[in-house]
């Protein structure tokens, strides 16, 4: 039998407890199936005394992970630190250069220098595996590096945030407001203190960044994401989609067009029949639509310990069962020097069209000049229905339009436009309608 394979988890909270609970209690199954025993023999936190209900006395403590990362005491850094820079950069850097195998879960660092990091780990020739950052315990990464040899993809697109797909589930299936929603998601656990990250979209952009640099071949480009988050969301916005015969979930979505590649991340209208609409709870899932497979569906836990911990273990495994002199693949499934810069596709018509809503004055001529407004730029509507506001007798009304294809540009100045002439009483609600998917 090979050796032992030695690792070194650096981050011992949910996760990192859980990855080495995992190794513990699954040791005799992983040496069965690797060839090899895995062994945790390092370990680095900020509180060395906390109890994490897992017997780490074996491995040795190390206060900077930087120093765990570059010991020879290790053949494999488990990053589970967090943050895209301190820490968490600086010892993934310093284990790639001493030419230690990393697998991380942290989409934060990736995002911003994952092309960097993979030029290191390539020419030292050690692995970089990341299962963990995109989608949970969904075998996404493996199957679009190994997976998919010869498929061209032309788009990528899913729910890649179970604290957003979660409050949408429950705002339509329980019919209270996303700040309730939000507070019961912080309460299970589901939603940080601080929810921004998930629910403003950024979370879901730096996975989509991540999914499109495997996809295309380009250079990661998270800051060119074109970014809406779900804290917008209304209660008359999920019932007006039911009754138009669609459910709201937050995408992201990355495909190619003529002028380049185009990047996503909003609410989107999708039909209830389709099988992303039947996604629900904190469950993720990633589509990948290519020339010769057609349409894959990935669907699976999305967060929580052990959804990252069964991801972080199978890079692991993959690591024990490769051998000396083996030459490892490329980290986004390309040479990183081989990737190509990032090119922004300009603003196109979106073939699903829009959904408007408005709330208005009730008064003469709203109509007109809302029809105006769509008119000059160019927007054909497929339908416009009012509502009376709390009751018919009410100064205001909500009128819902749904566009036919169009450009996110020709909406935007229309909206804007309307809001201009003054008609408006609350916030107008753009969302896009995907009419597949």
């Amino acid at each position: 039998m090979a050796e032992a394979l030695r690792v070194g988890i650096a981050g011992l909270g949910t996760v990192g407890a859980s990855v080495a609970r995992v190794l513990r209690d699954k040791a005799a199954e992983l040496t069965r199936q690797c060839g090899r025993d895995i062994l945790v023999t390092a370990v680095s936190a900020r509180d060395q005394k906390r109890d994490r209900g897992v017997d780490l006395s074996s491995a040795k403590w190390f206060d900077d992970p930087v120093k765990m990362a570059q010991t020879a005491e290790i053949d494999v850094f488990v990053e589970l630190i967090g943050g895209d820079e301190g820490p968490a950069r600086s010892s993934v850097k310093a284990a790639l250069e001493t030419g230690r195998h990393v697998v991380t879960a942290n989409k934060a660092l990736l995002a911003k220098h994952g092309v960097a990091l993979a030029e290191i780990a390539e020419k030292k020739g050690v692995l970089l595996n990341y299962e963990a950052a995109v989608a949970g315990g969904i075998p996404v990464i493996k199957t679009m590096r190994e997976a998919m040899a010869g498929n061209s993809v032309t788009r990528v697109f899913g729910i890649l945030n179970g604290t957003c797909n979660y409050i949408l589930t429950r705002m339509e299936a329980e019919g209270i407001s996303f700040d309730a929603c939000l507070k019961d998601a912080q309460r299970l656990g589901y939603a940080e203190a601080d929810p921004t990250f998930d629910i403003e979209g950024h979370d879901t952009a730096h996975k989509l960044s991540i999914l499109t640099s495997l996809a295309f071949g380009t250079r990661i480009a998270a800051n060119d994401i074109y970014m809406e988050g779900i804290s917008n969301i209304t209660q008359a916005d999920i019932r007006a989609a039911a009754d138009l015969g669609y459910r709201i979930k937050l995408l992201g979505v990355a495909q190619r067009t003529e002028s380049g590649i185009e990047q996503r991340v909003h609410p989107t209208m999708v039909p209830t029949a389709s099988v992303i609409a039947q996604v629900h709870g904190v469950t993720n899932a990633v589509a990948i639509e290519t020339d010769i497979l057609g349409e894959l569906l990935l669907s699976g836990p999305g967060a929580g310990g052990n959804a990252t911990a069964s991801a972080v273990i199978g890079d692991i495994a993959d690591i024990a069962k490769s051998r000396p002199g083996f030459q490892h693949g490329p980290v986004f499934g390309r040479p990183a020097k081989e990737l190509k810069p990032y090119k922004k596709a300009q603003m196109r018509s979106h073939a699903g069209g829009y959904f408007i809503r408005l709330t208005v004055h009730d008064r003469i001529g709203v109509f007109a000049a809302i029809a105006k407004r769509m008119a000059d730029n160019d927007i054909s509507l497929e339908s416009i229905v009012q509502h009376a506001v709390n009751g018919e007798a009410a100064a205001q009304k909500t009128v819902i339009l749904v566009t036919h294809e169009t450009t996110e540009a020709a909406v935007r100045k229309a909206v804007d436009g309307i809001t201009k002439d003054g008609h408006l009483t609350d916030k107008p609600q753009v969302i896009r309608i995907e009419r597949a998917g």
